[in-house]
């Protein structure tokens, strides 16, 4: 590695200046979480009257898409000279950005391989409930052209660590949050701090120890925290002194694994939670199936849209199971019974989670 590069360093600038001052084809994998443009109209609240943490920083603020645009080019274009023939790149965003941002790597040249998809396992809700929860966030995985032939992939590794099934790009995760958040005087550091473990998940999968990893976007330095634990070399950059200064105290405390060790560091495969929803919409509790309140005479009637009806009631498996049972609480997986086809006998709805009724492709 050149000692010209100021390698496992943090810093302050520009990315773009930053990266151009670098020489051509000298980084092995990059990752950037560049703002998302997200464009928030006002403050937004809680029903509980707090006020919701979001992303309004300076940095996320454009002017037009036209200018969102011209700074993605921009960025993508000397992060494309520094990777090498071999290295590929990874990009997170969310709706607000990703498609914008992936036409541009397609026009640059780059050839994409997977776009996976963060599920955030407690995500933040929709507090004004007129629309879905945002509860992912999306990730393109690309190599540098078409033609290139060699890039980084550590498939069995990953398939190892998922319990010898193919890893997915469906990754559950959950958002940062807890000692691992950091902040300043009470408040957080940054805004969008992403989790370690979706970093681990990155690096492990496609770098190998002494790479060089490089992020245009540093915030807190959750990418070169991570490179320095699973012994990978990084360079960042950020145009925020107290995003640098965060960082660079962030890494100060974090020693690398002992070397060949870097595998106890994965972080297996989460139990997906399957919603009630699946299993109406697989046909395997069709809309009008009768469900019943295990210990009492009490049916339900499920609804097409996976609620169910019960004395006079409509909601979720469990608040209906609650207000039956005039209980604060119920858990609907194991109150609930539906009628077995091929036995006829009265199960517990967990029953169809745990059998294996959720059916996954064959893997290799």
């Amino acid at each position: 590695m050149s000692e010209s590069l100021p390698v496992n360093q943090v810093m302050h600038g520009d990315c773009v200046e930053c990266m151009n001052a670098l020489p051509p084809c000298c980084v092995d994998l990059i990752f950037a979480d560049p703002p998302y443009y997200l464009q928030l109209n006002g403050e937004l609240w809680r029903p509980n009257m707090t006020k919701v943490d979001a992303a309004d920083d300076e940095w996320d603020q454009f002017g037009s898409f036209e200018e969102y645009d011209a700074f993605t080019q921009a960025w993508l274009t000397a992060a494309r000279r520094i990777l090498k023939d071999t290295g590929t790149i990874w990009v997170i965003g969310s709706y607000h950005n990703i498609y914008r941002v992936g036409k541009i790597m397609m026009d640059l040249g780059y050839w994409i391989l997977n776009d996976v998809v963060w599920i955030k396992s407690n995500p933040t809700p929709q507090m004004k409930g007129v629309r879905f929860c945002n509860a992912h966030e999306t990730l393109l995985w690309a190599k540098k052209s078409k033609e290139q032939t060699k890039y980084t992939f550590h498939y069995r590794a990953m398939k190892a660590g998922n319990e010898d099934k193919q890893m997915r790009s469906d990754w559950y995760i959950p958002i940062c949050s807890g000692r691992e958040r950091l902040t300043v005087n009470g408040a957080k550091a940054h805004t969008t701090q992403k989790p370690e473990a979706l970093l681990r998940r990155v690096i492990l999968s496609t770098s190998n120890p002494g790479d060089l990893i490089f992020d245009p976007f540093c915030g807190t330095g959750t990418t070169a925290a991570v490179a320095r634990r699973l012994g990978r070399n990084y360079i960042t950059v950020d145009r925020d002194e107290r995003y640098v200064e965060a960082a660079r105290a962030r890494i100060s405390g974090i020693e690398p694994l002992p070397e060949g060790d870097d595998t106890a560091e994965w972080i297996g495969a989460v139990r997906i939670r399957i919603p009630f929803l699946h299993f109406v919409e697989s046909g395997q509790l069709p809309a009008g199936e009768t469900l019943w309140l295990k210990g009492s005479s009490i049916t339900a009637t499920v609804e097409a849209d996976g609620s169910i009806v019960a004395n006079g009631v409509r909601g979720s498996i469990h608040k209906v199971g609650a207000r039956c049972l005039n209980l604060p609480a119920c858990n609907g997986w194991t109150h609930w019974l539906y009628r077995d086809p091929q036995t006829g006998a009265l199960r517990p709805l967990d029953d169809l989670r745990a059998g294996g009724n959720v059916r996954e492709p064959d893997s290799e």
